[in-house]
């Protein structure tokens, strides 16, 4: 009876999932994945159906609208893409005529990147809608607890590219297209 009665007042919390996974369900990053498919698909949605672009575009289009002039190989990295899928989605947008190649006096092969003017009025009119889409995302939070996720993310996102640093070379390459190892990394 003593025993039920503290049960009650002072209850134990169950196993935090993140912490203690049970099933794939509760692994985080097959968690993030869900959340990015649901809410990433209506971005997905809108670039694609509303404005002509692929989701790879529209990064592209929004780091430049942040900082233009980056060279392709910044914006691989810093839209986190391999050099060939960026090259592909560069050339794509300015076959659009969404963004442009500005060649320097110096060195011709370096070309820095800047969006037209079509491509500013595709990122003005897109960006918005984002933003209500992230807004409307966090609504189910309560305001007080953003700063405490926003500081979990960045806590995550540098864990992650220390543990990725750390691994280097440990980690064999994948084949993306056929989800093999590459030949002589397999065990």
């Amino acid at each position: 009876m003593i025993k039920s009665t503290i049960a009650r007042v002072y209850p134990v919390p169950p196993p935090v999932r993140l912490a203690e996974p049970a099933s794939l369900d509760d692994v985080l990053l097959y968690r993030l994945n869900r959340l990015l498919a649901a809410a990433g698909g209506m971005v997905i949605r809108l670039c694609e159906g509303r404005f002509g672009i692929t989701r790879r575009e529209w990064r592209i289009l929004a780091l430049l609208a942040q900082e233009e002039g980056l060279l392709s190989s910044q914006l691989a990295q810093r839209a986190q893409l391999d050099r060939a899928r960026t090259s592909k989605a560069i050339t794509s947008l300015v076959g659009k005529k969404l963004l442009e190649r500005r060649t320097g006096a110096g060195d011709r092969r370096q070309a820095a990147l800047a969006l037209t003017a079509a491509g500013r009025a595709l990122y003005d009119e897109l960006f918005p809608l984002v933003l209500q889409i992230n807004r409307e995302l966090l609504a189910c939070l309560p305001e007080a607890e953003l700063p405490r996720l926003d500081a979990a993310l960045d806590a995550l996102q540098q864990r992650a590219e220390q543990m990725m640093a750390a691994a280097g070379p440990a980690l064999p390459k994948a084949d993306r297209r056929r989800g093999a190892a590459q030949k002589g990394r397999a065990g």
